[in-house]
């Protein structure tokens, strides 16, 4: 594709050129990827200006998002991309692979520091999602303040900086210029600019408060490295944005996942007009299902196979820090083990179920509302209660899948609605996305795609 920057993303990105270390906190949709992406090949092929540039991101982010956005327009595939990811082993090998782009996730970035100790060849680097470094006392802030005289350019990515309060950019702009704006440490940031808060009885305090008028003092300091910008604002775009989220299944997953691929396909008529609609409806709801995660056998029983869904949920549901999502599964099991997994979030969550569920999401009273498209396509109004919805596990369903955006996407809804897929690269869950977009006919673009599959399979591809 050929990418033509909104006049927003042309900002930013003659931003990123002409300012070293930069914070461009931009909402979920404007395109904060390609618009990074553009630059850092203008100063690695045009300007000359860079070498080698890191990103690190979330882990599933770091699997996906930034390959498939750098393959997805025709300028940005010349950009050479090394995921230094997995075993330690695996890691070195990726940093000795020559490539322009180095990605890694924030998991490794203390391990990259250490690993490179005065030796730190990475002249650029982007931090996606900048609010994983608010904490002034964990352990990857640290590691990379450290080296951060080494690294001659820096651009923070996300779209909340501070989901926590003000108290949560000083260490992210301590990073961009080592402390000249806020102050060289966090405590003198924190004696400046807030009032202590509930004390024990002890006379500890507990929290702290803004004193007035500091919020416009901070934003006015960092106004000229940082740049803020919300959808709401900028997105011109139709009010209904749609998202998709690469997620790349492990070694031991995509292998469980082709393994029972040809073994369905191969059980499947010789003649590939004699496959049923019953069949190959069979065969994708299993493939579904395992692309989500875990598969039903004979008795109903569950298996569950990956966790690679899961994860890449929970990442977006951290990027969204606090803002309310309307998520979609599409079986059983997958309803489970979100409900799992979302426990330790400290979220709080809840089945839609009843007209009280109605009520408290759209009084803002619930961060994650589950719920299937069947029982919630139509009538329900959730416009008042959020602006993102998650697809979890996609379905084939054309209608259903445009009712259910709609809960959201109605008279009332006063924010541009985001809408989220969660797609498996490599399975069927593309061919779903390609039937979604599609609009019509989507029956036989099922049966097509399948025997796509089929014939490759067959063909030993």
């Amino acid at each position: 594709m050929i990418f033509t920057p909104h006049a927003y993303q042309q900002h930013c990105i003659d931003k990123i050129l002409e300012i070293n270390k930069l914070g461009l906190y931009l909402d979920m949709g404007l395109g904060k990827t390609v618009t990074t992406l553009t630059a850092i090949r203008e100063l690695k092929y045009n300007r000359f200006q860079v070498r080698r540039v890191l990103v690190i991101a979330p882990k599933k982010v770091a699997e996906g998002t930034w390959m498939k956005e750098k393959d997805k327009w025709e300028h940005t595939k010349i950009l050479r991309v090394s995921q230094v990811l997995g075993s330690q082993a695996k890691r070195i090998r990726a940093l000795n692979t020559p490539a322009d782009i180095y990605i890694t996730n924030r998991e490794n970035v203390c391990w990259l520091v250490d690993y490179y100790r005065n030796d730190w060849p990475f002249d650029m680097v982007v931090i996606d999602e900048s609010s994983s470094f608010k904490s002034h006392t964990s352990k990857r802030f640290k590691s990379l303040a450290g080296i951060s005289g080494k690294i001659t350019r820096l651009v923070e990515l996300t779209g909340t900086p501070s989901p926590n309060g003000l108290s949560d950019l000083w260490a992210q702009v301590y990073l961009l210029d080592g402390g000249e704006r806020l102050g060289k440490r966090y405590t003198h940031f924190r004696e400046r600019y807030f009032d202590p808060g509930r004390r024990g009885a002890d006379g500890m305090v507990y929290d702290y408060k803004a004193k007035p008028g500091s919020e416009d003092s901070i934003l006015s300091r960092i106004s000229d490295i940082c740049i803020s910008m919300k959808a709401e604002d900028y997105l011109q775009l139709p009010d209904l944005t749609f998202h998709e989220i690469p997620v790349v299944l492990d070694t031991k997953a995509g292998k469980a996942y082709r393994e029972l691929e040809r073994k369905m396909v191969l059980e499947l008529p010789e003649d590939e007009e004699e496959i049923s609609v019953t069949s190959a409806a069979a065969l994708s709801n299993k493939l579904l299902q395992l692309s989500n995660g875990a598969v039903y056998d004979e008795d109903r029983q569950v298996h569950e196979v990956h966790n690679c869904k899961i994860e890449a949920l929970l990442e977006l549901i951290e990027s969204l820090r606090g803002k309310p999502a309307l998520v979609f599964y599409n079986f059983q099991h997958d309803k489970e083990r979100i409900l799992e997994a979302l426990k330790k979030t400290g979220l709080r969550i809840r089945e839609l179920k009843t007209t009280q569920d109605e009520d408290d999401w759209n009084a803002g009273q619930i961060d994650v509302l589950l719920t299937h498209p069947a029982s919630s396509a139509y009538g329900l109004n959730l416009q008042q209660g959020g602006n993102h919805v998650i697809w979890f596990g996609l379905t084939w369903n054309y209608e259903l899948y445009t009712q259910a955006n709609k809960r959201l996407h109605r008279q009332g809804q006063t924010q541009k609605v985001i809408v989220h897929h969660l797609v498996c690269t490599g399975t069927r869950d593309e061919d779903v996305m390609q039937a979604l977009a599609r609009k019509d006919d989507v029956q036989n673009w099922v049966m097509q795609s399948l025997k796509a599959r089929i014939k490759a399979i067959k063909e030993g591809k």
